[in-house]
């Protein structure tokens, strides 16, 4: 049986970070679900469709890493992909206390379903993709954070 591993998340957009996650997550599972979460109510800047396209160009290379977008609780996403793990990553302790909230609270409600943490590279800590839009948005050099073609999209979008 294959082991599935979900790493869900908005990617808006997707940061080093996040890759670095992807990368050290393939050593866990024979396949990685990158999971893109709608998250209307978060105003993303890149709509879930383009933030599939940078995740799928990033990813590429990697062969046991699957993206696809969810709009439902995430514990039903992953029951319906028959996942077993839920991937999550933290870069500073104050995220840890969220992430153990939610991971509880999925627990509760999908006892057979772990939640997995996994530390981001020390380098990568201190970015989020709320400081890169922001610093992108103010003409600032995000280019130490994201990707080349990340850094790209984003001058698109704010019209650098």
């Amino acid at each position: 049986m294959k082991h599935i591993g979900v790493y869900p998340g908005t990617f808006d957009p997707i940061t080093r970070g996040h890759l670095d996650i992807i990368e050290r997550g393939l050593t866990l599972f024979d396949e990685l679900v990158v999971a893109v979460a709608a998250s209307k109510s978060k105003s993303p800047l890149f709509d879930v469709e383009e933030r599939m396209a940078i995740i799928r160009a990033e990813t590429k290379k990697q062969k046991n890493v699957r993206v696809e977008s969810f709009d439902c609780l995430l514990i039903d996403y992953i029951k319906k992909k028959k996942a077993r793990t839920i991937l999550r990553g933290l870069r500073v302790i104050s995220d840890f206390e969220h992430e153990f909230q939610m991971a509880l609270t999925n627990r509760k409600m999908a006892p057979d379903i772990e939640t997995v943490f996994m530390m981001t590279a020390e380098n990568y800590a201190p970015v989020s993709s709320r400081f890169i839009k922001e610093i992108a948005k103010l003409g600032g050099d995000v280019s130490p954070f994201v990707t080349p073609n990340v850094t790209k999209r984003l001058k698109q979008k704010y019209g650098a």
